[in-house]
């Protein structure tokens, strides 16, 4: 089976750190997080006409000198069996790759790393543990996501970790708790909630919190990591 390769950025200068990437994102998730904003690629997949591989090779072959990274986004990367195949086509092209990943698949995360076919992942750390299956809407083994960041803990990737904080989902308490559990990380990313075509129709109506409100959750938590950030 082919890669759902559901659809592609060109070009983007804001998902890829420190590079000029193109993203891709596939289609399906085995979260249901609320607050999503690709929510058709969360729960109407195949509604979505499939990109071939192909097309999206030829364009990392053809921007090459330009492009020097590819992002690949969903959905939820990790549960496509054909992801680890595809990567390694990229990578036999010479581009670096960044993997957005909720974390709930941390065998298929081994073997990325395992086999250096991504270069950055960004985790979503979505809630304190004892909060993750109400925030994320379905029941999963914690287990996977504590070793997911272990995994990603050892440093065989640059990565960093990441919250969308979202007003009455999360509390500051909730985020401070977060931050706690992942003291001593490289990288901590506080991610603006963005209310728009939310899963949940109701989160359009969230207002977000302020940046004055997430420099002050930033400023309580920066010194835990190596690098702490705010993403508007």
């Amino acid at each position: 089976m082919a890669l759902p390769i559901k659809g592609v950025q060109r070009l983007s200068l804001i998902d890829y750190p420190g590079r000029l990437c193109a993203t891709i994102f596939l289609g399906g998730c085995n979260f249901r997080c609320p607050y999503c904003y690709n929510s058709k690629l969360v729960l109407e997949p195949d509604s979505l006409p499939t990109i071939p591989e192909e097309e999206v090779l030829n364009l990392l072959r053809e921007r090459r000198g330009f492009l020097d990274g590819l992002c690949v986004g969903g959905g939820e990367p990790t549960i496509h069996r054909e992801l680890p195949d595809f990567l390694l086509r990229v990578k036999a092209l010479g581009v670096p790759v960044k993997l957005d990943t909720n974390g709930s698949r941390p065998r298929m995360l081994e073997e990325l790393l395992k086999r250096r076919l991504v270069d950055y992942v960004a985790m979503d750390v979505k809630a304190p543990l004892r909060r993750y299956h109400e925030v994320v809407g379905r029941e999963i083994p914690l287990s996977a996501i504590k070793k997911s960041i272990s995994l990603l803990r050892r440093g065989r990737v640059d990565y960093e970790f990441r919250t969308t904080v979202v007003p009455g989902l999360l509390s500051k308490e909730d985020v401070l708790e977060i931050a706690e559990f992942l003291r001593g990380s490289k990288r901590y990313i506080l991610q603006q909630f963005r209310p728009v075509r939310t899963l949940d129709p109701a989160f359009t109506r969230v207002k977000p919190y302020s940046r004055e409100e997430l420099q002050g959750l930033h400023d309580q938590v920066s010194h835990y990591f190596g690098e702490c950030k705010i993403r508007f």
